[in-house]
């Protein structure tokens, strides 16, 4: 049986979480003497009525964990905080309807970064500063974050970390889970700063730094500008971001080996890492000298432009710094293609994972293999580890889903009106969560002209993909539900 009691106390204290955050956000609403401050205050309290509403029906809940109880909690939390996080782009009037501010809000916690508003510079800093907060808090998890700052969740912490962290290996940096999760988020919030001081060395208001920084360790792509960082016209913040996109892109567990434990040699012997840095390198230069031919010229801009859009849609920021539509059709199907791989397990990105990557090329060699050598024992290793059966069939019902996904999502867009490649590009960016898409819908444009269906179908695509399919598609299957 699921343990209901103990799901409404988790959600009502993620709420009240929630309310914090809103009520935070309302300080812009003062300091900048805008109109939103109102509906962040009256977002907060309802954040703090539905938590407390649920903390009560929870009350003496007995502090255990499924791990059924598990995917449900991490499904509904994220579904949960998106209907209250929607509360300000409603009551402000910015977002007048429940589908566009659902849409929106969603898109930030799953850090997909398409938006639906026609003017983004009109927002006021408080509804700025909220969306770049839904990406950073959804960037590594809003259940991992709460285990970071709580031990409400106690030993069920695992079954919990297990069912939102992404990518098919789940690496703890200590044997208990809570401080895995201190330690991660200190690198999350250590690589925020740092980038937001190096936004404002390049020009940069405080404001817009701290938003952009947000955005760019969570890997999410939301901007203040509808240009995106091409507003700046600044190579200097674009290779800010490039660096700092590539880092959140890398598994954090790495990266605190790496960094804090001294073990250098695990960038060298890591596999993933080692494909990650491959993809980016071969597609920034078949991109790069494609760009250089057509303008016949122009090396460094044409390397930054490739090199930024190669890296922001591989991490599945979604960033732009040039409308990419405007490229030879070859380049921009190129760019698509990239929207499939994402980065490292473990990090912010969204997406396949270039392990899961490395994983299905390397079976397939084995298979070939195998028919030369038909007795030979030829083990899938993955750093220098041998991967167990288990995992390979977990990888193959992976690619299965995903590829199913996308073709019923699309089916899904085009019935409802959209056209071939538009609904590709939308299903493809809303599942490996990226934000551009392609044709009138790519980073440069607003998703505003979405028919209501249609942002329907993404938004639920964004939270698939975001959980990595199985956390989702679990809770619809009738097995799930059955007492035994």
């Amino acid at each position: 049986m699921i343990n209901k009691m103990i799901i409404c106390i988790i959600l009502g204290t993620l709420l009240y979480i929630e309310a914090l955050l809103l009520a935070l956000c309302s300080f812009f609403g003062f300091y900048f003497e805008e109109e939103d401050k109102e509906a962040f205050i009256v977002s907060s309290g309802i954040a703090i009525l539905v938590g407390a509403v649920l903390s009560f029906f929870g009350r003496g809940a007995e502090r255990r964990f499924s791990r059924r109880d598990g995917y449900m909690i991490v499904t509904v939390s994220w579904i949960v905080f998106s209907l209250i996080g929607m509360c300000p782009f409603l009551l402000s009037g910015y977002l007048p309807s429940v589908t566009d501010a659902f849409f929106e809000t969603m898109s930030g916690f799953t850090t997909t970064g398409a938006s639906v508003l026609p003017d983004i510079e009109a927002l006021p800093h408080g509804l700025l500063f909220w969306r770049s907060m839904t990406q950073w808090i959804g960037g590594l998890g809003i259940i991992f974050f709460t285990i970071a700052v709580l031990p409400v969740f106690g030993v069920g912490g695992v079954q919990l970390f297990a069912a939102e962290a992404t990518g098919p290996r789940h690496d703890k940096v200590h044997p208990r889970i809570e401080v895995t999760a201190k330690w991660i988020w200190s690198i999350y919030l250590g690589l925020t700063l740092v980038c937001a001081f190096l936004f404002s060395v390049g020009g940069m208001d405080w404001f817009d730094s701290i938003c952009h920084a947000m955005c760019t360790t969570a890997t999410g792509g939301f901007s203040t500008y509808n240009a995106s960082l091409a507003a700046f016209n600044s190579p200097f913040i674009e290779y800010v971001a490039i660096l700092f996109m590539f880092l959140s892109g890398i598994n954090f567990t790495l990266l605190f080996l790496t960094f804090f434990k001294g073990k250098v040699k695990k960038l060298y012997t890591d596999t993933e890492f080692h494909w990650y840095i491959g993809l980016i390198s071969a597609f920034t230069l078949v991109i790069a000298l494609g760009l250089v031919i057509v303008r016949g010229g122009q090396v460094e801009a044409s390397f930054r432009e490739a090199l930024f859009q190669v890296v922001s849609l591989q991490t599945t920021t979604g960033f732009v710094s040039a409308d990419y539509m405007l490229w030879p059709p070859v380049l921009w199907f190129l760019l698509s293609i990239v929207m499939y791989f994402g980065a490292c397990a473990g990090s912010t990105s969204g997406a396949i994972k270039c392990v899961r990557i490395a994983m299905l090329l390397k079976v397939a060699r084995n298979e070939f293999l195998r028919i030369v050598h038909p007795n030979a024992v030829i083990p899938l290793r993955i750093s220098g580890h041998v991967i167990h059966s288990k995992a390979k069939i977990t990888l193959l019902a992976f690619f299965v889903l995903y590829a199913l996904v996308i073709f019923v999502g699309w089916i899904a867009l085009m019935a409802i009106g959209l056209d071939f490649m538009e609904a590709y590009g939308i299903v493809v960016s809303s599942v490996s969560n990226v934000g551009p898409g392609l044709g009138s819908f790519s980073g440069v444009h607003s998703w505003a002209p979405l028919p209501d269906a249609a942002k329907w179908v993404s938004a639920f695509l964004m939270l698939v993909g975001r959980l990595e399919l199985f956390s989702v598609l679990l809770l619809l299957t009738p097995g799930f539900w059955r007492k035994r």
